[in-house]
């Protein structure tokens, strides 16, 4: 094995949150782009190379570059043969509920939702979201978590902490018959369009089941009139699906298309009991399909079937849901999980392969989120990157590095991640221009108040 001599730390010119505008080299590091890995792979078919990073951009990805034909550049480091790739795209999350984690276990979704969330949530203000969205912010960075897709109100509160921090992060509408307006809708997506680099909006609504037929003509109307696609919780348990079916006579999907809900694609979270037929019909409009296995297992809501969203050729990203029904936020986890309850609910053990998993944890959750300039390691794309130690125990021996991630790792071996070209964490160290101490205060303040 190749001696491995690794900085202090990997903190340049590049480490502020405020300062990324200079040049970096990552270099001596195995590179993995989900973008493009075959799905017959091996370590011996991935060379070392590196990594040139300008500002917030990529601007080469690939085999090592000779010295004389190298610029010049503001900081260099040595990765020592460990894995650089993309990071991951958490691509459904409600970050605020942070102050939920583990309060309501032991529930079914809907009581959950009725006897725990709700009520505590009536209690939110702008301030109290922007702390307890920071507590968020750091787990995801100390998973390796570059871009989250968060549904929740008070969006203005929450890109406050994200900028602040430096994370990127998209906004989901979850409009209701209980909560905002259409025209509140409109207002946050055109306040979002010049808003910062980091932050973005994208329409929504919360469900089927508590969005009324007028309110989805209204949203519909919105989305053909912005050209916007909408997106929204899907099918993510058997009694919201009966109870569609039994009213509509409809499943959830279909009855949704029938407004015109999906005719410009989105995203549908969740999506346990969607049928054979709701899948072909996301698949034709172009929907992505975000599975959430660990707060699905834990809400005893079922094992989505990705296998067959996946053979009808929709787009399936991970996310965690919300820290008050997973209860971590964990992209490992969630890894290990979405790939193992498949081999168990087919029995078959090569059900979704180490690669199929990676991509959905990366590229297909950019793609959910309608981030195009996230979803590869390669010239042009944003700097948002993950450094994975293959020098643990749990990474030896080095027989498959991408299995060994899928299957084995961590977030203990996370040395860095980088968003834009910012070290917001590494060695267990974050640098997002605040003291965890301090966020960990402001969130248990919070806590304090509602309970």
């Amino acid at each position: 094995m190749t001696d491995k001599t690794f900085p202090a730390s990997f903190l340049g010119p590049l480490a502020h949150p405020a300062t990324a505008t200079g040049t970096l080299r990552l270099y001596n590091a195995l590179l993995i782009d989900p973008a493009t890995y075959p799905a017959q792979h091996s370590d011996q078919q991935t060379p070392r190379g590196e990594v040139w990073i300008q500002g917030a951009t990529i601007t080469y990805a690939g085999p090592a570059v000779a010295c004389a034909e190298r610029p010049d550049f503001d900081a260099e480091c040595d990765l020592g043969g460990n894995l650089l790739t993309c990071g991951f795209k958490n691509a459904h999350a409600h970050s605020p509920m942070t102050f939920l984690r583990s309060r309501s276990d032991g529930l079914p979704l809907d009581r959950w939702l009725n006897e725990i969330c709700f009520p505590a949530e009536a209690k939110l203000d702008g301030e109290k979201v922007y702390a307890l969205t920071r507590v968020a912010i750091l787990e995801y960075l100390s998973s390796g978590i570059t871009s989250v897709f968060d549904m929740y109100f008070n969006a203005r509160s929450m890109a406050r902490a994200s900028v602040e921090m430096g994370m990127r992060s998209v906004y989901c509408g979850s409009i209701s018959d209980f909560m905002s307006s259409v025209e509140e809708q409109e207002e946050r997506y055109r306040y979002f369009a010049d808003y910062h680099e980091l932050a973005s909006f994208r329409l929504g609504f919360h469900a089927q089941y508590t969005t009324s037929a007028p309110l989805l003509r209204e949203l519909t109307e919105l989305s053909a009139r912005l050209n916007a696609p909408l997106h929204t919780h899907l099918s993510e348990t058997e009694p919201e699906t009966l109870a569609c079916i039994e009213q509509t006579g409809m499943t959830p999907a279909a009855y949704l298309d029938s407004f015109g809900i999906w005719d410009l694609g989105g995203a549908a979270f969740h999506g346990v009991w969607l049928s054979h037929g709701d899948m072909d019909l996301l698949a034709r409009r172009g929907v992505s399909v975000v599975s959430c296995p660990a707060s699905n297992a834990k809400l005893a809501s079922g094992i989505a079937r990705v296998t067959d969203m996946r053979a009808a050729g929709l787009n399936v990203a991970l996310g965690t849901d919300g820290p008050a029904s997973n209860n971590a936020l964990d992209f490992f986890r969630e890894m290990y999980l979405y790939t193992v309850l498949q081999k168990l609910r087919t029995r078959d053990p090569g059900a979704i392969g180490p690669d199929g998993v990676l991509y959905a944890a990366t590229t297909a959750g950019a793609r959910a989120m309608d981030l195009p300039e996230c979803q590869s390691l390669a010239a042009g794309q944003a700097a948002d990157l993950l450094v994975i130690d293959l020098d643990q125990p749990n990474m030896q021996p080095h027989a498959d590095t991408i299995t060994n991630l899928v299957y084995s790792a961590s977030k203990s071996n996370v040395l860095m991640t980088m968003v834009a070209g910012r070290i917001l964490y590494e060695y267990g160290r974050f640098h997002t221009g605040v003291e965890p101490e301090q966020i960990y205060e402001d969130a248990n303040a919070v806590v304090q108040q509602l309970f």
